[in-house]
């Protein structure tokens, strides 16, 4: 018998329904009944790794303590459950393959002809089994990205067969999430693409265990019997999940239609306790019910597609309840600032957070809003490229070096105050190649930082080639900017800040993907309080 108990989340008739959302709520009420639970993602791509995907392709890219650059569902996963999540999280079909080529290489296989079973899907079932053997998980949730029926996730779906059923009775179950669509001409929804989904997934030799239907529409009583009578599976274990005003009423959704009661159950475990969610709901109060309302500019050149700040949103959402107020996000593209754009919309702003990125594209815009920003005593927030930004918008418009630059922008200019990191210059692989992870930093005494964070030593989390070139520090601080957080192995500056200002302050390094419900960024919590405090001062 397994010691740790698996659940695989499957989705079926089409992608985006939210699969994350319903591992990450489901692990939130195990954990809230005092299991020790986990998710992973498995991502069907050939990709190693998120991290060379542009955003428009795949969102943002999830950074974890440990340096693995991740798809951006582990950052529900942490914001849910408030733990970390490591590289052995989040799992690509590219990497799959490059440790099984790797293996070939060096004979493992003893001169047997390597196929996809077994070789690859014994590494899926390795991969899978990581977190359960490490003997810290009561249960382990595995999320398969795509939807049942994809070639590429074939070889995942049977892994999980072959799983089910090596685990035996009462230690693996499968939940499938799957469209109820409602047909507005006929005035009702429909069970057949359930069905199908179901069938598809039947003929691979998985049955499901527990149905989460999406809805747009309450699912009646008939509608419930029928799906379980069609689709193999108990009444109580057909689980709807209607559409939400906020991904943070899922876990209380879920809670209401019995989906723990019923996970536990078919997992042989105890079921005597009620989840603790009132922490939980303590925030889901605080963020439905704001006492004010603060309007910030998001400036970067991904605005058109939200999930390439995932992490700074959810963020705001979390320090704007601990502030009670509503944090109302305005995008703003960085590539079409001008004379009107600053003076009708910016200046209109209570506080203003330029985004991370790479490339040239849109630069100069951000620069210009950072100008405005820094003039006007707008509260400003600048993250890894922002900061970088912060840095030569300094130096341009104070220190009067107009050509000041990135050598990511320019490589030939005469002025890097910002420069290609010393061990990254001779690089050529892009891929896993940052400086990715956890890196310490010592905070300034009476620095605006140190008295955000309420410490003089912090651990955040990086993804960039470029820093801070301590070639200028002398003169850059000489003139007001000053590098407040400094990595107490290389002297690296991770915090610029502006005391002249009422709060100006840029991290080289991503606060969002530390914020939580559970503790919510005080670097963002900080920035919201200073956002309302200009709104009332203006």
């Amino acid at each position: 018998m397994a010691d740790t108990k698996y659940i695989f989340v499957t989705g079926g008739v089409t992608s985006s329904l939210g699969k994350g959302i319903i591992a990450a709520s489901l692990a939130k009420l195990l954990q809230a009944r005092g299991y020790k639970t986990t998710i992973q993602k498995l991502d069907p791509y050939i990709n190693v790794d998120p991290g060379t995907l542009n955003p428009y392709e795949h969102g943002e890219c999830y950074v974890t303590d440990d340096g693995a650059e991740t798809d951006l569902d582990l950052g529900h996963y942490e914001r849910f459950l408030n733990v970390n999540t490591s590289q052995a999280n989040n799992v690509t079909t590219g990497r799959i393959y490059q440790s099984v080529i790797e293996k070939e290489r060096k004979g493992e296989f003893l001169g047997k002809t390597v196929q996809v079973v077994p070789h690859i899907t014994n590494e899926i079932k390795e991969r899978i089994q990581v977190l359960g053997k490490s003997g810290e998980y009561d249960i382990v949730i595995t999320e398969i990205g795509g939807t049942v029926g994809d070639i590429e996730s074939l070889p995942y779906i049977e892994s999980v067969r072959q799983l089910m059923w090596e685990l035996g009775d009462n230690n693996g179950l499968v939940i499938h999430l799957t469209l109820v669509p409602y047909l507005s001409a006929a005035g009702e929804l429909k069970t057949k693409p359930t069905q199908h989904s179901v069938k598809t997934l039947m003929e691979s030799g998985i049955k499901a265990d527990i149905l989460v239907c999406r809805t747009e529409h309450e699912l009646s009583d008939d509608l419930r019997e029928k799906l379980a009578l069609f689709c193999n599976v108990k009444r109580e274990a057909v689980i709807q999940s209607i559409d939400a005003s906020t991904i943070y009423d899922v876990p209380n959704m879920m809670l209401d239609e019995g989906l723990d009661k019923v996970v536990l159950k078919k997992l042989a475990l105890k079921d005597d306790s009620q989840p603790d969610l009132s922490r939980w709901n303590q925030f889901l109060n605080r963020h439905k019910n704001p006492q004010d309302e603060v309007h910030i500019g998001l400036v970067g050149k991904y605005v058109e597609l939200q999930d390439s700040y995932k992490s700074i949103l959810e963020a705001f959402i979390h320090a704007g309840a601990e502030n009670e107020v509503k944090v109302k996000v305005e995008y703003i593209h960085s590539e079409y600032i001008d004379e009107d754009v600053l003076q009708n919309k910016i200046s209109k702003l209570d506080g203003v957070l330029v985004a991370p990125g790479f490339g040239e594209r849109g630069i100069e815009g951000k620069i210009e809003v950072i100008k405005y920003a820094r003039e006007y005593n707008i509260p400003f927030l600048g993250i890894c490229l922002g900061m970088q930004m912060a840095v030569i918008e300094f130096a341009r418009n104070v220190l009067n070096i107009k050509d000041a630059n990135s050598t990511e922008m320019n490589p030939d200019t005469a002025n890097p105050v910002i420069d290609l990191m010393e061990e990254q210059k001779d690089i050529t692989h892009m891929g896993g190649t940052m400086r990715l992870g956890a890196w310490d930093c010592n905070l300034a005494e009476g620095s605006l930082v140190s008295s955000v964070y309420g410490a003089n030593k912090i651990s955040e989390r990086h993804r960039h080639r470029y820093e801070f070139n301590d070639n200028y520090k002398e003169q850059i601080e000489a003139a007001g900017l000053k590098a407040t957080g400094l990595n107490p192995e290389t002297g690296l500056v991770e915090v610029v800040e502006l005391p002249s200002h009422p709060w100006f302050v840029g991290v080289q390094y991503h606060p969002e993907y530390k914020s939580t419900v559970a503790n919510p960024h005080p670097l963002f919590v900080g920035f919201v309080k200073s956002a309302l405090a200009h709104k009332q001062n203006k």
